[in-house]
């Protein structure tokens, strides 16, 4: 799998993606650094799906603040024990990984569309 932003992000997904992260980036920012500051992981990952999905905990629910994405918070270690990320894909990932304090790093789980996305924090 590729670790860094997928080019083929088109259109449908980048502008739906955008939208729902402008709404969320406070709370997802946050979460990352409770993760981080916790050890849990240095490297914290925000699955956005369409529907509830088994990969980590249930954040924000789409339904509740009328977004098109649920938000999971997870992180590397719990997906290369669900079998995400294999052992031999953790340098991989650990090195394309950016600076969580400036970038997002999504899992966008769709039917057509399955990939890593790191997106910026908007700047306060």
């Amino acid at each position: 799998m590729d670790y860094t932003n997928d080019p083929e992000l088109n259109g449908k997904y980048l502008g739906t993606i955008t939208k729902d992260f402008a709404t969320v980036s406070d709370t997802l920012s946050e979460a990352s650094s409770q993760i981080r500051k916790r050890d849990i992981s240095k490297y914290p990952i925000f699955v956005f799906a369409r529907q509830e999905v088994p990969l980590g905990g249930l954040l924000i629910n789409a339904d509740e603040l009328n977004l098109e994405w649920h938000v999971f918070a997870s992180y590397l270690e719990l997906f290369v024990q669900q079998g995400i990320v294999g052992q031999e894909g953790i340098e991989a990932f650990q090195s394309t990984y950016r600076d969580a304090d400036e970038y997002c790093c999504l899992f966008v789980l769709d039917e057509e569309f399955t990939n890593f996305v790191y997106i910026p924090y908007p700047e306060d």
